[in-house]
C-alpha cells in the first residue's frame, strides 16, 4: 500500500547541516530568477525607436487624430448623441499607436477592453464608421449594435471592445491558440488595464499561454487608476510587468507616454514571440486625463495632478517638439491639426445624419454558424 503523504506542518525537521546544504543548493532568489526571464535588459540597450522623419510625422498625426476624435466624442456625449457608457482614450494615445504601428496587419490580431476607440483608429479604420457606431447608427462599424464598448472589425482582425473587465484577456489567449493552431505566423496583442490586472482569469490565461507557448503579448495599460482607485491602494504588486514571473513570462516596463519608446518595446517583444519563445507581459505606464468614463467626475485626484502630467509628459506635445527639432514649422503643425479637426468634424456630421438601424436588426447576427 502506498505510504500516506505527511502534512507539511507535521514533518520532522532535517538536521541543521542537511538543511544548510539544501538551502545552499536552492535556485536564485526571486529577483535573480526574474532577471533571467526578463526582456528588460535587451530593451534597455536602446529604449527608443529610430523613426525616420516620415515615420515620426505619421505617428504624430495618428496620435493627434485619436486626441481630436475623443474630444469630439466627449462633446457629442454631452449633447446626448452618444448614450450608455463612453470611455475616452485621451492621454493614452502613444500606447495604441506605438504598439499597433509595429503589427503585421495581414496576420496579427488585437483585442482590448471597453476603452477601445483609440485602438480602432490606430488600425487606420475610417473615423466616420467609428463615430457612427458611437452614436448607434446603421453605418457604424458594428451596425450601431456595439456602441462605444463593443466595436469589432474582423476584417482588420480587431476582436473588440469588451465590457466585462478582464474577459478579453482569456479571449486573447484563444486568438493566440488559433494563430498557433493554424500556423499563420501571427500573434495576438491583448490589452487590459491596471484594474483588470487583478482578475483571476488573467492569470489563468497567462499560465495556459506559457504552458502552450502561445504567440501573445499581454499589455497592461497602467493609467494609474482602476475606475477611482489608485493602483497602490488596490494592488500589492504595483509593478505589473513582474506579474508574469511565476509563469516564466518575461516582462517589460515601458514609458507609455513616449510613442518611440512604446514602438521600440513592440519591436523587441514581437520578435521574441515570433521567434517561438512564447508570451510576453508588457506594462505601459500611461495616464488618462479624463474620468474613467464620461459619468465619472474624477474627484479622487486633483486638477493639479492632471495638469502636471499634461505639462511634463503629454505624448503628443513630446512628438510635436521632436518634429520641430527635425525642422517642421509650427505653421505646418497647425495646418495638420486644422486638417484633422476638419476630418473629425466630418465624421461627426456623418454620424448625426446617418439613419438608425431598422428594428429588425435586433434579431440579426445573434448566433454565428449553422445548427
Amino acid at each position: 500500500m502506498a505510504k500516506a503523504s505527511t502534512p507539511r506542518s507535521t514533518r520532522k525537521r532535517a538536521p541543521a547541516k542537511k538543511a544548510a546544504s539544501k538551502t545552499a543548493a536552492k535556485p536564485q532568489s526571486v529577483e535573480e530568477e526574474f532577471a533571467l526571464h526578463s526582456l528588460q535588459e535587451a530593451f534597455d540597450e536602446d529604449r527608443r525607436f529610430k523613426a525616420s522623419d516620415e515615420q515620426m510625422m505619421a505617428l504624430y498625426e495618428q496620435m493627434l487624430l485619436i486626441r481630436r476624435f475623443e474630444e469630439k466624442a466627449g462633446q457629442l456625449y454631452g449633447l446626448g448623441l452618444i448614450g450608455g457608457f463612453c470611455h475616452l482614450y485621451i492621454g493614452q494615445e502613444a500606447v495604441a499607436i506605438g504598439l499597433q504601428s509595429a503589427l503585421d496587419n495581414d496576420r496579427d490580431s488585437v483585442i482590448t477592453g471597453y476603452r477601445d476607440h483609440g485602438h480602432m483608429l490606430a488600425y487606420g479604420i475610417e473615423p466616420k464608421v467609428i463615430m457612427a457606431e458611437l452614436t448607434g447608427r446603421a453605418a457604424g462599424i458594428s451596425k450601431g449594435k456595439g456602441g462605444s464598448m463593443h466595436m469589432f472589425s474582423t476584417e482588420h482582425k480587431f476582436y473588440g471592445g469588451h465590457g466585462i473587465v478582464g474577459a478579453q484577456v482569456s479571449l486573447g489567449g484563444g486568438l493566440a491558440l488559433s494563430h498557433k493552431y493554424s500556423e499563420d505566423g501571427g500573434l495576438c496583442l491583448a490589452y487590459f488595464g491596471d484594474g483588470a490586472a487583478n482578475q483571476g482569469q488573467v492569470y489563468e490565461t497567462m499560465n495556459m499561454a506559457a504552458l502552450w507557448n502561445l504567440p501573445i503579448v499581454f499589455v497592461v495599460e497602467n493609467n494609474q487608476y482602476a475606475m477611482g482607485t489608485a493602483v497602490n491602494r488596490s494592488s500589492a504588486e504595483t509593478e505589473f510587468y513582474r506579474r508574469g514571473t511565476a509563469f516564466r513570462i518575461p516582462g517589460m516596463e515601458v514609458n507609455g507616454m513616449d510613442v518611440l519608446e512604446v514602438r521600440q518595446a513592440a519591436e523587441v517583444a514581437f520578435k521574441h514571440v515570433r521567434d517561438g519563445n512564447g508570451p510576453v507581459l508588457m506594462e505601459c505606464n500611461t495616464y488618462r486625463y479624463r474620468g474613467h468614463s464620461m459619468s465619472d467626475p474624477a474627484k479622487y485626484r486633483t486638477r493639479e495632478e492632471v495638469q502636471g502630467v499634461r505639462e511634463k509628459s503629454d505624448p503628443i506635445e513630446r512628438a510635436k517638439l521632436e518634429l520641430m527639432e527635425l525642422g517642421v514649422t509650427e505653421e505646418k503643425l497647425k495646418e495638420i491639426d486644422k486638417g484633422i479637426r476638419a476630418r473629425v468634424g466630418e465624421a461627426a456630421d456623418f454620424a448625426e445624419s446617418s439613419p438608425e438601424p431598422e428594428p429588425g436588426e435586433l434579431y440579426t447576427e445573434v448566433l454565428v454558424g449553422e445548427y
